[in-house]
């Protein structure tokens, strides 16, 4: 077992792992806690694909922002009362058809495993797709990239409006 191989097993043994800890676990702050570890081992498994772009995009919007939104959520909601919230499954047939669709996503990955030649032995290595992502950006997409950028300020200046109206 090579080095890559290794790395992509631990990665694996991470995610899988840590998603565990997010669906079993009873506190919503440890299953946010596992969360950061699967959002890490992600973005790990991105590095390994030579995805090093969607690799730290990965790590700043899941764990740079969505994570930190989902603690600060939790972190407010702790302190409201009255509200019922149920733990446990809601019934056995929920149960049933969730296990056999389970079983049937493993089969067909198993399946998908068995008949994919993963390792390419003569596979180029490229380099840093940031610099492509970039010239691609600035030359043809460049429409595209203002609009998206001025639709995310509209959205932002609307957002600060709305925030500013309901506290005064």
């Amino acid at each position: 077992m090579g080095l890559f191989e290794l790395a992509f097993y631990s990665f694996a043994a991470i995610i899988l792992i840590s998603a565990l800890g997010v669906v079993l676990s009873r506190k919503m702050m440890y299953s946010a806690f596992s969360l950061l570890f699967t959002f890490f081992g992600v973005a790990g498994m991105y590095v390994l694909l030579n995805a090093d772009f969607i690799a730290v995009t990965q790590l700043m919007v899941y764990v740079g922002g969505i994570l930190v939104l989902i603690i600060f959520g939790v972190m407010l909601t702790q302190k409201i009362t009255g509200v019922d919230i149920k733990d446990g499954s809601v019934g056995k047939l929920s149960f049933a058809v969730g296990g056999i669709m389970s079983a049937f996503i493993a089969v067909f990955f198993t399946m998908m495993y068995m008949n994919v030649d993963w390792f390419l032995k003569d596979a180029p290595i490229t380099d840093s797709t940031i610099t492509q992502i970039g010239k691609s950006l600035l030359t043809e997409y460049l429409l595209a990239f203002e609009v998206a950028a001025v639709l995310l300020l509209v959205a932002f200046i609307g957002a600060a409006l709305i925030a500013r109206r309901e506290s005064n």
